[in-house]
């Protein structure tokens, strides 16, 4: 049976306040005029947002600004992730500080970041040196360093005795720092440069390198005819070209930009992860692991742990960290049959191709690069490495390449 309640007694019938008189909007001390309006930020917006300087306090608290992406389905979520990465990679490397020498040597990775230089400096003696000897520019070679990041190669390029070098890099404040640390060379070694902050991966490098610097030699004799616009002997990749495969379009405009102003004979050298030895340390994981890998020096974790035949030549994405070097970076698997088959298209030919502990075996007796094993401190006078087991491992994620335009 149902029961009504009994009304309430008046005397506790609960009283109503009256309403709040509406006061009017009159503030006494205001900031911004009566005619301000604040306006959400465009998409242009937030990308300079994000690279201004200081953006390393944001990324440090996690209170990044983020483009707005639909958020409904798996790949809709993964879209969403990486409408974020060119932010992230960007933010990372700004807030990276540009330290001195001494405080470098204070790195708990030193040995591997010596050995990386190295590395890098192999590839410039064996295939960047014979290239700028013949260059057709009378005063000499040409350099182009896509990702180039704080300059940290320039000494290298000094000695290989380049007329003019050209510095791009998606992050701001790190080209900032490349100048600086270009204009404080010594005279005598210090060369022609110029800097400019690009997304090589989304934009031609015409659109910020003025066009006298694109414009070619005058033409010798010996030219073929048609030869194209052949501004550069080399252009570098080091540590950098595996962000453009997020996607084909971007590996396409990354590829555009390397070949069209390289002549032919000229060179392009570079660092990747090793796609080969990263696949296969994830498949061989239990099948109730985590998808990530890793040592006390770094570490690799894909989103995924889908078989080698049936994951994407483009978009393979995975988290990167590195002591001291790299924070959690979202970066992209580069497989390297594909990018042989893509690279031809654009009359690229690879002509070597060495995982690094393949190039520190056969250059470590090198009448002159095991010497520059010393000096550049990778080993000492006894020949001691400076690495332990952890950096070496770390280190032998990536292979060294060279490719030449035919």
């Amino acid at each position: 049976m149902k029961h009504n309640p009994a009304p309430a007694s008046p005397k506790r019938k609960p009283s109503v306040p009256p309403p709040p008189k509406t006061l009017p909007y009159a503030p006494t001390h205001r900031i911004t005029p009566p005619s301000s309006v604040l306006e959400p930020l465009t998409r242009a917006d937030i990308e300079i947002f994000n690279n201004l300087r200081g953006s390393h306090k944001l990324a440090k608290k996690r209170k990044r600004i983020d483009i707005e992406v639909d958020d409904e389905g798996d790949g809709d979520n993964r879209q969403r992730k990486r409408s974020k990465d060119v932010s992230l990679i960007a933010g990372h490397y700004n807030a990276r500080p540009d330290v001195g020498a001494k405080q470098r040597l204070q790195s708990p990775i030193i040995g591997l970041k010596a050995f990386n230089n190295w590395i890098k400096a192999v590839l410039i003696g064996k295939f960047a040196h014979p290239a700028l000897r013949d260059s057709p520019w009378s005063n000499g070679g040409k350099v182009l360093d896509l990702g180039c990041g704080k300059g940290g190669d320039l000494t290298k390029w000094a000695k290989a005795a380049v007329a003019e070098y050209i510095g791009l890099d998606i992050a701001a404040v790190s080209i900032e720092q490349a100048r600086s640390r270009h204009a404080q060379m010594h005279n005598a070694s210090r060369f022609p440069a110029f800097f400019a902050a690009l997304d090589c991966y989304t934009h031609p490098i015409s659109t910020v390198v003025p066009a006298e610097i694109l414009s070619p030699p005058p033409r010798r004799p010996q030219d073929r005819p048609n030869d194209g616009p052949d501004v550069f002997d080399v252009v570098s990749m080091q540590f950098c070209m595996h962000y453009a495969f997020e996607s084909e379009t971007k590996a396409r405009t990354m590829l555009d930009n390397v070949s069209r102003y390289l002549r032919r004979g000229g060179m392009f050298i570079g660092t990747i992860p090793n796609a080969d030895l990263m696949l296969q340390r994830l498949l061989s994981l239990p099948p109730d692991a985590a998808p990530r890998f890793g040592n006390s020096v770094y570490t690799i974790e894909f989103d995924d742990r889908r078989p080698k035949d049936q994951r994407p030549v483009f978009g393979d994405r995975y988290s990167f960290f590195l002591t001291d070097a790299v924070e959690d970076v979202p970066e992209y698997v580069v497989v390297w049959e594909p990018f042989v088959r893509l690279a031809k298209e654009y009359n690229l030919h690879p002509v070597y191709r060495k995982e690094f502990h393949e190039v520190f075996q056969e250059n470590q007796e090198d009448k002159e690069f095991g010497p520059l094993m010393v000096r550049m401190k990778v080993v000492d006078q006894n020949g001691e490495s400076h690495m332990n087991e952890d950096q070496w491992e770390a280190a032998n994620i990536y292979i060294a390449f060279a490719f030449e335009k035919r």
